[in-house]
């Protein structure tokens, strides 16, 4: 049967960083100097931003989405954010990244919820899942990630989850600000551990269809190495997302994967 191209993505996650007053300014000249056809662009701003970036990106083809979304619908949570908090603000949202999991203790139980939640709602989610370098070392990444994604995603409907457009970014937390570097060998090996654990709990031949973004220290230096491999579908940017120069090289390049693509068909 003849299979639907993944899409090439690049998510950029501005953390805790912009205020309002900037936001909106930033996202429109990123926006201005990405427009690359066949890269699905999302701009994914602090929650206190996240009007001003819709507004801001008003006409554009580039998608906005949170941060996190809490795994309840509503309730008393003090400073967290529902998915129908959400509605008119975002379409994607971010699930489980590193940071998230490191400094609010999220487990892979919670991010379940988060996912669920995601959804219902109607977001498209981005399931961040990724090993430290204690892990890395004893030889045991690929297991935890595969532990990850088995856990956050237990119990859950794959062709209802395929169908909302569920992506994964692999984060290897052990080169994320450390000086340390992920090789593009290395990210391919993870995506395709991915695509295996998700045929390991039942998703068969959607798996192939899910898109897997590499997450780690991304530049418009490096990514060259990642988008070469065909199991790698797109980056989630960090710290460079919030320089107009770096996400212009960053998708320029996802562009040239983006049209390469569009001139083969996947059959399987």
């Amino acid at each position: 049967m003849i299979r639907p191209m993944r899409p090439v993505i690049v998510a950029a996650n501005w953390k805790m960083n912009t205020t309002p007053d900037d936001a909106g300014e930033l996202a429109r000249t990123i926006a201005g100097r990405t427009r690359e056809s066949g890269v699905t662009r999302v701009i994914c701003p602090p929650f206190v931003c996240l009007s001003a970036v819709r507004d801001a990106l008003a006409g554009e083809d580039v998608a906005v989405g949170a941060q996190d979304v809490h795994h309840e619908l509503a309730g008393a949570y003090t400073g967290d954010t529902s998915a129908a908090m959400l509605a008119g603000l975002a379409t994607w949202t971010i699930v489980g990244h590193s940071e998230r999991r490191r400094d609010h203790a999220e487990t892979d139980e919670r991010i379940a919820g988060k996912l669920r939640r995601a959804v219902e709602a109607g977001l498209r989610p981005i399931l961040c899942v990724g090993e430290t370098l204690d892990i890395r070392e004893a030889g045991n990444a690929e297991r935890l990630v595969v532990d990850q994604l088995a856990s956050a995603l237990d119990g859950a409907d794959p062709d209802v989850f395929s169908a909302a457009g569920l992506v994964i970014a692999y984060e290897p937390v052990w080169a994320i600000g450390t000086g340390r570097n992920a090789s593009g060998a290395d990210a391919a090996a993870m995506a395709e551990a991915i695509r295996r654990g998700l045929r390991a709990i039942g998703w068969g031949d959607l798996a192939d269809d899910v898109p897997v973004l590499y997450g780690g220290s991304v530049t418009a230096a490096n990514i060259g190495e990642f988008l070469a491999e065909p199991s790698i579908d797109g980056a989630l940017v960090g710290g460079a997302s919030l320089k107009p120069d770096e996400m212009a090289g960053i998708v320029a390049r996802a562009g040239l994967t983006a049209r390469a693509r569009a001139g083969e068909t996947l059959v399987s």
